[in-house]
């Protein structure tokens, strides 16, 4: 990962671009919205691992589907490789989505009871029209062996298998079409530990073999840890911070980053972590706070708080925070206008 991380660094060429990125979904029986993700900006490098983190709810998951189309986005920008993917029509997704495929988050619910293995990893071949059978066969095959299961498996169903047997069933499925990137929407969240890491060892591996750029999005702030490049942290549909790993690890800026990483447990009795305890539950994405969305909880909270929406601004190199209260962010450039 650090020869990756080096590479990036001097080639630094985009993958994805999201530019103000809105989606909110009606609520039944009313004219409210919930505010799932509200104009949000970032970048994803060709060949890196971006981890997307924050509480349950935040908005990290309908961010990757947006990114997919799974979702329509309300408004913004998506563009892959330099070409914007909102407005493109189905025939034009169709053909797009053989570069960007997901990975689910329940290895249970996402792979079809009916079907055996051999269908249920083939399905994206057969849809794009590649190859024969005879092909396909020896392509599910292939694919079976990379992500560590035995091809003479792919005529059982999904019920015969643990889960973490089904999820490497699914990044197999990912991985059918030869995609540039990955949505792997809390991938290891559903797993035992110890099979969350064989999961991320080889997400890790598939990824310097094909050279795969992710989106990996998850809750569990040491699994993302371990596999990413860069880290954005997410509140309440905003993105509030985003660095380079050890970075955003060693030096959080914002206050709910701070909060965050002050719950990770260290692995050692006789070290301890002062503990920052948030007061208060995260505000409704129905009807969220002016200003700032992390002030009614935050200790440095002021009144200014209330009228400013913060931007992403480049407080250190490569390290963008939204907060009025961080040193030197009035004359930081934000992360649209580099």
């Amino acid at each position: 990962m650090e020869t990756s991380a080096v590479k990036l660094k001097t080639q630094k060429r985009e993958l994805i671009q999201v530019r103000h990125l809105v989606k909110h979904f009606a609520v039944e029986n009313s004219e409210d919205v919930v505010r799932a993700v509200d104009d949000i900006t970032f970048d994803i490098f060709e060949g890196e691992t971006l981890g997307l983190v924050g509480e349950s709810g935040c908005g990290k998951s309908t961010v990757g589907r947006c990114l997919l189309r799974l979702h329509e986005p309300t408004s913004g920008d998506v563009f892959f490789e330099g070409k914007n993917i909102v407005g493109l029509s189905n025939k034009e997704m169709q053909a797009l989505r053989r570069e960007m495929q997901i990975i689910f988050q329940d290895p249970y619910a996402s792979l079809n009871p009916r079907l055996n293995i051999y269908s249920i990893v083939s399905e994206p071949l057969k849809i794009h029209g590649i190859g024969n059978k005879t092909e396909r066969r020896e392509k599910v095959a292939d694919l079976l062996k990379k992500v560590g299961l035995d091809p003479d498996y792919m005529f059982r169903y999904p019920h015969e298998f643990s889960g973490g047997q089904r999820q490497r069933i699914g990044i197999a499925r990912a991985l059918a079409l030869n995609p540039k990137l990955i949505i792997a929407d809390e991938p290891v969240s559903a797993l035992d530990v110890s099979v969350q890491a064989q999961v991320v060892n080889l997400l890790q591996d598939l990824q310097n073999e094909f050279g795969l750029t992710y989106l990996f999005i998850s809750h569990g702030l040491a699994v993302v840890e371990h596999i990413s490049r860069r880290v954005a942290v997410m509140y309440l549909g905003k993105i509030v911070e985003i660095a380079e790993g050890r970075e955003l690890y060693d030096n959080p800026l914002h206050p709910y980053t701070k909060a965050l990483m002050s719950a990770i447990p260290i692995p050692d009795p006789k070290k301890k972590r002062e503990r920052i305890v948030l007061k208060g539950d995260v505000p409704t994405p129905i009807n969220p706070p002016s200003g700032c969305r992390f002030r009614t909880r935050c200790p440095w909270a002021i009144e200014e708080c209330a009228q400013v929406v913060p931007e992403l601004r480049e407080i250190k190199s490569e390290h963008f925070v939204a907060c009025i209260r961080v040193e030197g962010y009035e004359s930081a450039p934000s992360l649209d206008r580099r």
